[in-house]
């Protein structure tokens, strides 16, 4: 232990020394590790200072002072480099030490901090990342990475902190402070003061004995940690997760669609070409919608303009998640009065609806007793698209409607039977239920038919959801834009496109489909190829956003 050390005892691990050759090349080796701070600088105080600017790096990110062994043309010594940026011989120097050169270029501590700020890329420094953020050292001075918690306390210091006493300013004196230890200090081993006026009292901590790395106590880095190997920190042993994680992606099978299958399926397999760029792209949107969810997801899709298409998007996108997802799929109509949803999808044995739901409501909140397949005499199956219906009110001498307090209700407990739940909304923006359905957004659709009006429609959405602090829903919406004829307007398309690129997460074209135009009941299996892609494409983005 260095009685000019304030830090007390300094670990000898990991082993650095500097060397510096006659034509002021410095080196630095950490365990084995040598590393060339300057090159050639020709003069060996510069060399000096490159060293302790390069150590105390190290040592700010490991959080604790290290040894060193010097080696220039001028002699040998050992020191020791604190985060601080200062330089301190140890007491047991070889006859020609060099530590008073070696002081003279130290940074020293800066005023009014307690450290060196951190350099270089990483957040503790090459050193802290190997070592992990508890060593020996560390340890030995308290479990405190910063020099101002140990027993070290400058007066001036002192006397500006909130929380110690000042005392009154003591004149910095030629002979250590009494709470040194009594055996006089080489004369090689002064401490450079921070202040004219101030002077440094330290008060030695209890003695530490390990001087040998901590194998139980440090946490182990990363096994990709180049620098840990380098310094011979103990690495982990790998798990059966890192096995897995080395895995090679799952091979492609075999083509299914273009020439590609025609040459496999007329060579009887003998042939078998990988699969077309649009055909992996076609997979990859498909393992999109099939991806597993995090509970119960609700898909909201909104335009205040009838005529939008919502009704048509809110089928198809239930529509496609249905089948790659294999059910538990939910298209509602959430119009506070009468929507359309219910014509335009296949009708069931019954004419119930949300309103009917609501009244019986009571026979689904008791989990002991409630059943999935109760639910098929309020919902309208839609067969090999596996998903199901819940019509809004059909009955027009009715004057039932359904409010943010009907609405919360239903949602609550659709979502223990239903994995997506794919909300259709009416036109008014106002309405409770319209406001409470977005509340329960886990992803916004906007939807528009390349027409000024129900552009306009969308666009005046969007800036009121925005106003309402709902900037980050809208951030993260898709955007679907379908073309109202065979040849949309170019110019107007590419307005659009750039409004809704601002403002949403991204925006998808659908074209037209002649199936769609006579507002009769959709079935998938009548749209084009054209359609049913596009519309993958919408259900993936959605996907994507859950």
């Amino acid at each position: 232990m260095s009685n000019t050390d304030p830090y007390g005892a300094v670990p000898d691990w990991p082993k650095v020394s500097a060397n510096i050759s006659e034509d002021g090349t410095a080196e630095v080796t950490i365990n084995g590790s040598p590393r060339t701070v300057l090159s050639g600088g020709g003069d060996v105080a510069r060399a000096r200072a490159a060293v302790l600017e390069h150590l105390s790096v190290q040592t700010a990110g490991l959080g604790r002072p290290l040894r060193v062994e010097t080696i220039d043309p001028e002699g040998r010594s050992q020191l020791v480099v604190h985060p601080d940026g200062r330089v301190l011989p140890l007491d047991e120097q070889p006859a020609n030490s060099t530590a008073r050169s070696w002081e003279q270029v130290a940074p020293g501590p800066l005023p009014g901090s307690a450290r060196r700020p951190k350099l270089g890329r990483s957040k503790h420094g090459p050193l802290r990342d190997a070592l992990g953020a508890r060593t020996a050292g560390s340890e030995a001075l308290g479990g405190s990475a910063d020099p101002a918690e140990t027993d070290t306390v400058t007066v001036t210091q002192a006397a500006t902190s909130p929380t110690v006493m000042a005392p009154p300013k003591i004149t910095a004196a030629p002979t250590p402070a009494p709470a040194v230890a009594p055996t006089p200090a080489p004369a090689t081993s002064s401490v450079r003061p921070v202040d004219p006026e101030a002077t440094t009292m330290a008060v030695p901590p209890t003695p530490v004995t390990p001087n040998t790395p901590p194998t139980g106590a440090v946490p182990i880095p990363s096994a990709t940690n180049q620098t840990a190997k380098e310094l011979g920190v103990p690495q982990p042993k790998p798990t059966l997760p890192d096995l897995l994680a080395t895995r090679p992606p799952a091979p492609n099978g075999p083509a299914t669609y273009g020439w590609q299958a025609l040459v496999r399926r007329v060579s009887g397999g003998l042939i078998s070409p990988t699969p077309n760029s649009r055909e992996l792209e076609y997979r990859e949107a498909v393992n999109s919608v099939q991806r597993s969810l995090r509970g119960p997801k609700t898909v909201v899709v909104v335009n205040p303009k009838g005529g939008a298409h919502k009704t048509t998007a809110s089928l198809l996108i239930a529509s496609t998640f249905g089948m790659h997802r294999g059910g538990y799929t939910l298209a509602w109509d959430n119009n506070e009065t009468r929507g359309t949803l219910g014509w335009r999808a296949n009708p069931a044995r019954h004419t119930n609806t949300a309103v009917d739901l609501l009244r019986d409501l009571d026979r689904f909140t008791d989990v002991r007793s409630s059943r999935v397949g109760d639910l098929d005499n309020y919902v309208r199956s839609q067969g090999s698209a596996q998903f199901d219906v819940l019509a809004s009110d059909e009955d027009a001498a009715s004057a039932a409607s359904i409010d943010d307090a009907a609405f919360d209700q239903l949602h609550k407990a659709l979502s223990r039977f239903y994995r997506v739940l794919v909300v259709d909304t009416g036109n008014n923006m106002r309405a409770s239920n319209w406001q409470a359905a977005v509340n329960s957004a886990d992803q916004l659709v906007i939807v528009s038919t390349i027409r000024e009006d129900t552009a306009a429609s969308a666009a005046w959405l969007a800036d009121g959801l925005r106003a309402a602090g709902k900037e980050e829903l809208v951030h993260n919406a898709v955007t679907v834009l379908s073309a109202p004829g065979k040849k949309p307007e170019p110019a107007l398309h590419d307005r659009l496109h750039d409004h809704f690129n601002n403002l949403t997460r991204t925006v998808l074209d659908v074209p037209h489909d002649p199936a769609l135009v006579s507002g009769g009941p959709i079935t998938y299996d009548a749209l084009s190829p054209a359609s049913r892609t596009a519309w993958l494409k919408v259900t993936a983005a959605i996907a994507d956003g859950l």
